[in-house]
């Protein structure tokens, strides 16, 4: 027993692993992503286990992406085995006396990979059985798919290698080896040991996954096993500089969809380039590859502080041109907020509110307005569904009774869409609003075109421009989303602005304030058609708030100067949903330049513009409405139980402060608000809300927060509005109607 445990301990393929652990832990980390991925335990709030385990292609989970993803995984463990083999061959030297070395260290090298694959297939039939409700026999198909990409990319790799073997033995002579040189060489072979370069190995796992003794080398020269190693090594560096042009290939041609790779794909090679070029450091320049780093991170930030290289994203259809550009200061902010402006902006959207009331049918008609949540698919998912029935309990009147829409992120998605389509059957085009595929559309994926260009666009490929109107901008993963997202609703949402201010001037549609967040100190940038500035502060001000200035921004007055409504709304509806990291914020050509992020983090729920629109009006809608009724559309559960803060170890002392705001933000928001519109009811009576909310079906296995959903979460979430808090919600919307 003793015997095999030192037999099993000095294997190769032991001690390749244990080399692993201590030599290349920077290279492991790139393993423990994927296994913490596609187990959910990585970023499984953003989707990343779906990409993986369910890769879209072409619209649809199906074979072709996961033979696509295969590839993909064959190429990442390549490039790990490629890597580690230069890396380390040469601490063991009896591979080169042995043919096809190369496949025999990947032989040896598989624990790793071989138990990434188990687990993968193990999660993805898991994965696509139960959330993607896929049938055995489509799931065989993917399988074979995936399996069949797998080994195309083996196959061809050690193709390659084998021709490179060939040419290495015809190079070398019968006298090349130096039995003398050698016989010194054997002398020394135990200190070499002792300082940990070459490490003892007494089997090896052949080809045919049997143990064999490893040869001894001592009678080989020096020469001839270095040049064996770093011919393999040339021909290593060739296939992975196969997979960078091929990644930027894919990031030229990335608007035509056949070279949109599922978003894992994309992934998965982007990791093989970051393992070949940290193990090209490492080989290349040793003990220097830190100050090298640190060097080239000097060289990027300093071309970046002088615009020589730019990876900002910006506001499509906005002026980036001029060299004067407006101030973003608190006197600035103040010029765009006299008592002057504001008068005439009310003055304005007065002659709007009279204008809705004409085109209502009761004297003092009900004024609906529309609060919609953030939360990414699963939100514009519900919120389409929500406004399809309350289309339908109204008669086809929702869009007409209602005057404000405003919200955060995936909501405004479904609102944006929903009222573009109600605009258009109310001109006469032939649209059934009521249509499952309208749900369908915008519940479809728009994560993996978000993953892809953030991978073969934004950082491998050279920058593409794009055109809108006489402005040039980069294609970057901001473009892939819009694009995306345009696709998915059939091109209706492709306008500037512009296109809906005659439309929202004359209340034939409903107004929607586009709100987003500067970083810079959190203001909200609020986007619309309309001149706002009486919505950039409280209409009590006392002399705090005029220290501090405004709180909030009109987008259209600040950039008057920009061509504002030549923004794209698909621009505006991004602005309104760049999730951290997911998507790119958006900076603005200001003096400082400042840049905007997701609406949610200060207003996820679009209450409190709504609540200080009605502030500013509430002695017309006392004079001209039976009342306010507030409509929220909400896809994340008030009140839950279920997803608790709780500590997670030691660990979570540390990190308790960040990630107790992060687990607990949109509580806050909701404790605020419900206080908010307790007092704004307390002095008007006429105020209600009606609040329908996505509750799952159980409540700790509810659709993930993200730009994707699989089918099961699909289903979910719409049957969620037949759950009996919506059902009561539609009975008491109902009944303000017919009052």
């Amino acid at each position: 027993m003793k015997g095999f445990i030192k037999i099993f301990y000095y294997s190769f393929p032991i001690q390749l692993l244990l080399l692993h652990f201590r030599k290349s832990q920077v290279l492991l980390i790139f393993w423990l992503i994927l296994f913490l991925t596609i187990t959910g335990n990585f970023m499984k709030l953003f989707g990343a286990n779906a990409l993986f385990l369910a890769p879209e292609y072409l619209g649809n989970v199906n074979a072709a992406g996961a033979a696509i993803t295969g590839i993909a995984t064959g190429i990442f463990i390549m490039s790990w085995n490629i890597t580690t083999f230069i890396l380390h061959s040469q601490r063991f030297r009896f591979l080169a006396t042995n043919s096809k070395p190369f496949l025999k260290y990947c032989v040896n090298n598989s624990i790793i990979p071989i138990c990434f694959l188990v687990l993968y297939f193990f999660e993805a039939i898991s994965f696509d059985r139960y959330m993607e409700l896929i049938p055995l026999v489509e799931f065989i198909a993917i399988a074979a798919g995936f399996t069949g990409g797998f080994l195309l990319v083996l196959i061809v790799s050690f193709a390659y290698f084998f021709t490179a073997d060939r040419r290495i033995v015809r190079t070398f002579k019968p006298g090349f080896i130096d039995f003398d040189e050698n016989k010194k060489f054997e002398k020394h072979e135990d200190a070499i040991f002792e300082n940990n370069f070459g490490l003892p190995v007494g089997h090896y796992l052949t080809t045919r996954f049997r143990f064999r003794k490893a040869r001894k080398v001592g009678h080989y020269s020096q020469e001839f096993l270095d040049t064996i190693f770093k011919r393999h090594h040339f021909s290593a560096i060739i296939t992975i500089m196969l997979a960078f042009i091929f990644m930027m290939l894919i990031g030229f041609f990335l608007d035509h969809k056949i070279f949109q790779v599922p978003a894992a794909a994309s992934i998965l090679i982007l990791f093989a380039l970051l393992i070949a070029v940290i193990g090209a450091l490492s080989y290349f320049m040793r003990s220097w590859s830190i100050l090298f780093v640190i060097f080239l991170f000097i060289v990027l930030n300093t071309l970046y502080e002088y615009d020589i290289i730019d990876p900002r994203n910006k506001a499509f259809g906005l002026d980036y041109t001029h060299t004067v550009r407006p101030d973003y200061s608190l006197k600035s902010l103040e010029a765009l907020n006299t008592p002057e402006k504001i008068e005439a902006d009310k003055n304005n959207m007065i002659g709007i509110l009279n204008r809705w009331k004409a085109k209502q049918e009761e004297k003092k008609p009900l004024m609906i307005v529309f609060n919609f949540s953030g939360g990414g698919v699963r939100s514009a998912t519900f919120a389409m569904n929500i406004l399809q029935q309350l289309d339908s309990i109204s008669q086809g009147t929702i869009m007409k009774k209602t005057v404000l829409i405003s919200g955060a992120s995936g909501g405004m998605l479904a609102a944006a869409y929903f009222r573009e389509l109600a605009r258009q059957k109310a001109i006469g085009k032939n649209i059934d609003i009521q249509n499952g595929k309208y749900v369908n559309n915008i519940s479809k994926d728009l994560l993996n075109p978000v993953f892809s260009s953030m991978i073969a666009r934004d950082l491998l490929s050279p920058a593409q421009k794009f055109s809108v109107g006489p402005y040039r901008y980069v294609k970057d993963r901001g473009y892939a989303f819009e694009q995306k997202l345009n696709y998915n609703t059939h091109g209706v949402l492709d306008k500037n602005i512009g296109f809906y201010q005659e439309d929202e001037k004359d209340a034939n549609i409903p107004l929607m304030i586009l709100n987003s967040v500067i970083t810079r100190d959190l203001k909200k940038m609020m986007v619309s058609t309309q001149p706002i500035s009486f919505m950039m502060q409280p209409t009590f001000v006392d002399s705090s708030t005029a220290m501090s200035g405004p709180d909030a921004v009109d987008f259209s007055a600040m950039f008057k100067n920009e061509n504002p409504m030549n923004l794209r709304l698909l621009t505006a509806l991004r602005m309104n949903a760049s999730y951290p990291y997911i998507l790119p914020s958006v900076w603005l050509p200001s003096r400082p330049v400042i840049d905007v992020m997701d609406a949610g983090l200060r207003d996820n729920y679009g209450q409190e513009t709504s609540l200080r629109f009605l502030h500013v009006f509430k002695d017309w809608i006392a004079a001209n409405t039976r009342g306010v009724l507030i409509i929220q559309v909400r896809a994340m559960q008030k009140g839950s139980w279920a997803t608790p803060y709780e500590n997670g170890g030691i660990l979570s002392i540390l990190t308790k402060p960040f990630s107790m705001l992060q687990v607990n933000w949109f509580r806050l928001q909701d404790y605020f608000q419900d206080d908010e519109i307790t007092y704004t009811e307390s002095l008007d009576s006429n105020l209600h809300r009606v609040t329908f909310m996505y509750i799952p079906e159980k409540e700790e296995k509810g659709a993930t927060l993200n730009f994707h959903l699989t089918a099961r979460e699909k289903k979910e979430v719409i049957a969620s509005s037949g759950r009996k808090n919506n059902v009561e919600a539609f009975e008491e919307v109902k009944k303000f109607l017919q009052h």
